[in-house]
C-alpha cells in the first residue's frame, strides 16, 4: 500500500497522508514528478506504458507520484531508476516547471543522459518498451494518439524549454 503526503493548493504540507488509489477530497493535493531525459544529439527518451496500467500502450516521459516522506527530486532520482533503470543524482536534474491543476502539484525536470537504448532496464508492470525520439517524431506520435494524453499536453507547453538543451 503507498501513501502519498497531502499539500494545500499553495504546495504546503498539511501533516496528512493519502492512500493510493483513493479519491482525493476538496482542497487536497498530491506531487507527481517527470523527467525529460535527452541525449545531447536532439532526442528524448520515452517508455512505453505496460498493458496493465491505465493508458496502456501509449508512450510518455519517466515519473511518477512523490511517496510519502519524499522529496520532489528524490521521487524523480526513483521514478527515473526504477522505470529505466537510469542512475543519476539529485543535482543532475534539472528544474524546467512546476505547476498545479485539479488534484496535484507537479514538476517536471531535464536529464541530459547519453545512453544506448540496449541499456534501459525496464520495469515490469510499469513500462514495456523504450526508444529514443525526436521533436517531430514526438509530434506525429502525438496526431497518431500514441502519446499519453497527459503527457502530449506537458510536451507541447515544455517543447520550447526542451529545444534549448536537446543539442548540447
Amino acid at each position: 500500500m503507498e501513501f502519498n503526503d497531502i499539500y494545500d493548493k499553495d504546495r504546503n504540507l498539511t501533516g496528512r497522508t493519502h492512500r493510493r488509489g483513493t479519491l482525493w477530497r476538496k482542497g487536497e493535493y498530491g506531487l507527481v514528478v517527470c523527467v525529460w531525459v535527452y541525449d545531447g544529439k536532439g532526442k528524448l527518451l520515452l517508455t512505453r506504458r505496460a498493458p496493465e496500467k491505465s493508458f496502456a500502450g501509449t508512450w510518455e516521459n519517466s515519473g511518477g507520484a512523490v511517496q510519502a516522506g519524499e522529496t520532489s527530486l528524490q521521487a524523480i532520482t526513483r521514478e527515473l531508476r526504477e522505470e529505466t533503470g537510469i542512475h543519476a543524482a539529485p543535482e543532475e536534474f534539472e528544474l524546467l516547471e512546476s505547476g498545479r491543476d485539479k488534484n496535484c502539484h507537479y514538476d517536471f525536470y531535464g536529464l541530459h543522459r547519453d545512453i544506448p537504448i540496449e541499456q534501459v532496464v525496464l520495469q515490469k508492470g510499469e513500462t514495456d518498451d523504450a526508444k529514443w525520439v525526436t521533436l517531430d517524431e514526438i509530434h506525429e506520435m502525438i496526431r497518431d494518439n500514441q502519446m499519453c494524453k497527459v503527457i502530449a499536453r506537458q510536451f507541447l507547453r515544455q517543447e520550447p524549454m526542451l529545444k534549448e538543451r536537446l543539442i548540447k
